[in-house]
């Protein structure tokens, strides 16, 4: 079966489906795939961006993170 046909067979699948919660099923299965997409090209960048900080020596020294951290709670 390729995109094309299960896309199809789904659709009609839908349009014939009337039971509320079915459909809300759907709905939040989709919803939630496309989220995971949006958090793991998020995570990826950050990823990225973090990888050339290192390369290019952007990074805080041990005494700066713990100077930051307790600044925080004040």
């Amino acid at each position: 079966m390729n995109t094309i046909t299960i896309k199809s067979n789904l659709q009609k699948m839908i349009d014939e489906q009337d039971d509320i919660s079915v459909l809300k099923a759907i709905y939040t299965l989709l919803q939630k795939t496309s989220l995971n997409q949006v958090l793991k090209t998020k995570l990826a960048n950050r990823a990225k961006k973090a990888e050339e900080d290192i390369v290019a020596n952007r990074f805080l020294s041990k005494e700066e993170i713990i100077q930051r951290t307790n600044m925080i709670g004040k």
